[in-house]
């Protein structure tokens, strides 16, 4: 099948005819490959709450949270931004693992990947601590290579140490046949930066282009089912 030509079925996405197969393949976590957002804005709920201001809506939760905590707070809570990080870190311990839930075709994407003998990792910029809790609650260690969280490189993503730390127990270094596929800003800024394959995973087609215009990936899919689509179909 043509890469630059949209598949027959109408749910399928464009492919760039210059997509690169992946040697491997990174994931961000949260809203990639599992649904956190409700204990994401609950959170920040109560934390805004607590520090009397004005809580945001959900849509406003999925808009602003892209950065780590140690990077966002400072920003958002200035020098009471340590007693934030504590009303959040409690609020969050006390639901997390019970509200985790993989989003769609998340083993389906994973199960191809590892039948075909890619190799794959995790960094996000959730903190690493909780990142690791939450693969092993559901059982996906298998699956992940490495696991890179918030913390655990001298910086976050979208800086590219974190994705240099998640290749080294691969073997691989960054580049364009690495993939770096989740749903924010900053796994995009982090594609960038890295000179790696940025694959946004979004349900509105016109996301890349209103919200992400500096960063555009490389390929953009409504969900998991579509990204199976285009492993299977660049191989």
């Amino acid at each position: 099948m043509p890469r630059n030509v949209a598949a027959p079925e109408s749910d399928n996405p464009e492919i760039p005819a210059d997509l690169p197969t992946p040697r491997a393949v990174v994931f961000d976590w949260d809203n990639t490959l599992v649904d956190t957002w409700p204990v994401i804005h609950a959170s920040f709920k109560t934390t805004l709450l607590a520090m009397g201001q004005e809580p945001w809506t959900l849509e406003q939760t999925k808009d602003r949270v892209s950065k780590s905590l140690r990077d966002a707070f400072p920003e958002l809570f200035g020098n009471r931004w340590e007693e934030a990080r504590d009303i959040y870190y409690s609020a969050f311990e006390r639901e997390h693992l019970q509200s985790l839930m993989p989003l769609d075709n998340a083993l389906g994407t994973l199960d191809h990947l590892q039948g075909r003998g890619k190799p794959m990792a995790l960094v996000s910029n959730k903190t690493g601590r909780y990142l690791r809790r939450e693969v092993d609650h559901l059982s996906w260690n298998g699956y992940f290579r490495s696991v890179v969280g918030a913390g655990d490189a001298p910086h976050d993503k979208p800086d590219p140490e974190a994705l240099i730390m998640a290749l080294a127990p691969i073997g691989l270094s960054v580049g364009p046949d690495i993939w770096f596929v989740g749903d924010s800003r900053s796994d995009l800024e982090l594609a960038r930066n890295a000179g790696c394959t940025g694959i946004l995973v979004h349900p509105d087609p016109d996301r890349a282009k209103t919200a992400f215009s500096d960063c555009l990936p490389r390929c953009q899919v409504a969900n998991l089912d579509q990204l199976t689509y285009v492993l299977e179909t660049v191989g």
